[in-house]
């Protein structure tokens, strides 16, 4: 539905949507680039929303216009419409009247969609036009009906399974085979898939226990129950997942690793790729999938100040090391994937050794480590350095050779990316030099030192930071409690900096957030950020490091030089309404 220029360019002059410079220079655009239309030019520079497109082609064209935005839709209503043709055409049913069945879309002009609705339900289609967020909203409902009917759908396939007794004895390859491409377990294995990931589950958990299988997922870093179900079907489920990740359906005594992908379709859809690690345990074996977006275009660095000018400056140098270090979940390998993303130019050659590979990125030659065939992170490092890299990632130093290595590709040449397992950024200097780093090399090596740690979200309901939660200020008392953990004096100089709080402003004046939970948003949380302590391997901090100095004299000095601690960052994302102080203190209290 395009409405011609000279229509489109009065209606917005008449309700001054755009400024008439704005709307020439846009019709300059018109004329270099024919293939687009004046709409579609502004909206994509961004000097006109969505929402106010849609209310000229509504009026132009008579179709009404509807915002789904914080609307909750009657389920039997939604059902109108079966997901995958909401999701392949954004078109969703909301309403239903003595008139018809009135839906939303982005483009009215589907008429395939909506004579198959109209077949379909035998109703009138009265179209609406929408937007893009307010579709996305929508369909988050679909979600809903998902969830609520999880357990019926895993109930009903259970019942067409063998019983117990049954399967007690299968142990042949051929009959585990089978009954991994049997339809309920097909079914139930699917399910639990779509449901990770319109949950936006991080990991899976299916853990066999004595007369019960647990079914759980981790979600915004909680584990959550999701379902109990009969014993005697994780045979069927293990098996079926193994036929996925291509692993051996014989082999129950020892650990398997192994990785599938599955395509979601619709406007939110993606591939989405299953780390799966599998364990033996005295019931049975232990699955645990790890889901992992195949595209890598949403890589972005969640770092601010003096912490975001500290690690750029050490991505613009061509030799040194980034070191990242933070536990188990903390988001190490997102934060070098993301630098790798900044650097992925066709002039610079990456390599990386990681165990597991966990993104697949183009014009990236990763390597799997696989230390039951003598390929280790010391032996891919040392066949990367003939390789001729420009940029090398080392996805973990566990001893003291791989460390040694890392070392030296630092400094003949090599940009060096890597991780260690300590509590704090400044901890990685001493771990470093315990694991058999020479002083005097690290302070020829290492550029910046990175800690960081993974806080849920507050959810936004506008889409704007400040606009979740509810708000409230510090009293006194919270004020002193807090002082022992963190320097707010320090943390108001970089709200202030960074022109989060104004001038003069004092912290009982600067509003924080707590959680707050809606039909959309059930936990007030909705995804994570990252909270990390940075700081630059300055001159006064390579003299502590040739004195062998202890963690905290070299965090003293690097606060002295602007770090910010884990929680004086927390305390900084949850005064910009980001998140909360109690999922800070959660997280980064030690």
């Amino acid at each position: 539905m395009i409405i011609d220029t000279k229509t489109l360019r009065d209606f917005i002059l008449e309700y001054g949507f755009v400024s008439k410079k704005d709307l020439e220079t846009a019709e300059e655009e018109v004329k270099k680039n024919p293939s687009k239309n004046l709409g579609q030019i502004l909206t994509d520079g961004g000097k006109l929303s969505e929402e106010d497109l849609n209310f000229v082609k509504g009026h132009v064209f008579g179709i009404p216009t509807v915002d789904l935005r914080g609307e909750k839709i009657d389920p039997e209503i939604l059902v109108e419409i079966p997901e995958p043709l909401a999701r392949r055409h954004n078109i969703v049913a909301y309403k239903k009247s003595g008139k018809g069945l009135e839906v939303a879309m982005l483009d009215t002009d589907d008429l395939i969609a909506i004579d198959f609705i109209k077949k379909r339900s035998g109703l009138k289609i009265l179209p609406r036009l929408t937007d893009k967020e307010s579709i996305r909203h929508a369909l988050l409902q679909y979600q809903k009906s998902l969830k609520a009917e999880f357990g019926d759908v895993i109930s009903r396939e259970v019942g067409h399974l063998s019983t117990e007794s049954e399967l007690s004895g299968v142990e042949d390859t051929g009959d585990l085979e089978k009954m991994a491409e049997e339809l309920p377990i097909v079914r139930i294995v699917d399910t639990l898939l779509s449901h990770a990931i319109t949950q936006k589950a991080s990991d899976i958990h299916i853990e066999p226990f004595e007369k019960e299988l647990a079914i759980r997922y981790r979600i915004d870093g909680i584990l959550h129950d999701a379902m109990i179900l009969p014993k005697h079907v994780a045979p069927g489920i293990t098996a079926r997942i193994k036929v996925l990740s291509q692993l051996r359906l014989d082999e129950k005594r020892l650990p398997q690793d192994g990785r599938f992908k599955i395509e979601t379709g619709g406007i939110t859809g993606s591939k989405v790729s299953f780390r799966v690690s599998i364990l033996p345990t005295y019931f049975g074996e232990k699955v645990v999938m790890r889901l992992l977006p195949e595209d890598s275009n949403g890589f972005s660095l969640e770092f601010h100040g003096l912490g975001l000018e500290a690690v750029h400056k050490a991505i613009r140098q061509t030799v040194g090391m980034i070191l990242v270090t933070g536990p188990t979940g903390s988001g190490k390998s997102t934060t070098l994937y993301t630098i790798l993303d900044i650097l992925n130019k066709p002039e610079v050659n990456i390599s990386t050794v990681e165990d597991p590979i966990e993104y697949q990125m183009p014009r990236i030659n990763q390597t799997q480590v696989k230390p039951e065939i003598g390929l280790t992170f010391a032996n891919g490092l040392r066949s990367l350095l003939r390789q001729d890299p420009d940029v090398i990632m080392v996805g973990e130093i566990r001893d003291r050779e791989t460390a040694g290595l890392a070392i030296n590709a630092a400094l003949t040449g090599h940009l060096v990316l890597t991780t260690l397992h300590t509590n704090s950024a400044a901890g990685a200097i001493p771990r470093f030099i315990d694991m058999g780093g020479e002083p005097f090399l690290l302070v020829s090596t290492i550029n910046v030192v990175i800690s960081q740690r993974l806080v849920r979200r507050l959810c936004l309901s506008t889409g704007k930071a400040g606009d979740a939660g509810e708000k409230y200020f510090l009293s006194k008392a919270e004020i002193k409690a807090l002082e022992s953990k963190a320097n707010f004096g320090r943390v108001l100089e970089a709200l202030i900096r960074e022109k989060v709080a104004k001038d003069g402003s004092t912290i009982e004046a600067v509003p924080f957030y707590k959680p707050k939970g809606s039909d959309a948003c059930p936990t007030g949380y909705s995804g994570r950020l990252v909270i990390n302590e940075i700081f630059s391997v300055s001159p006064t901090i390579k003299d502590l490091i040739i004195k062998r100095a202890i963690s905290d004299d070299i965090e003293k000095q690097a606060r002295t030089e602007g770090m910010l601690t884990l929680i004086e960052d927390g305390l900084f994302q949850a005064a910009s309404g980001l998140t909360s102080i109690e999922e800070v203190l959660r997280v980064a209290n030690e």
